[in-house]
């Protein structure tokens, strides 16, 4: 089963410049961007490597990626 990409850009590719201004501009939005960049590779890992961890680590880890993408979202929509 192949890997979906999480990445911000990739789940919102309409949004790609907005993305990147606020990266540069806005620091609320880097501080969960680098925490939602940090999940996705943190899940990736894990899944890529087949790292032996519990079932609800990885449910807890997709969680919080799922509720910065979604205050992510939020912020890109209000700018």
């Amino acid at each position: 089963m192949p890997i979906e990409n999480h990445s911000l850009t990739n789940e919102f590719p309409e949004l790609r410049e907005k993305i990147h201004e606020l990266k540069i501009s806005d620091s609320h939005f880097q501080k969960l961007f680098g925490a939602y960049d940090a999940v996705v590779h943190e899940v990736q890992k894990i899944e890529n490597a087949g790292i032996n961890t519990s079932d609800d680590y990885l449910e807890e880890l997709r969680k919080k990626r799922l509720k910065l993408k979604d205050e992510l979202y939020a912020l890109l929509k209000a700018a």
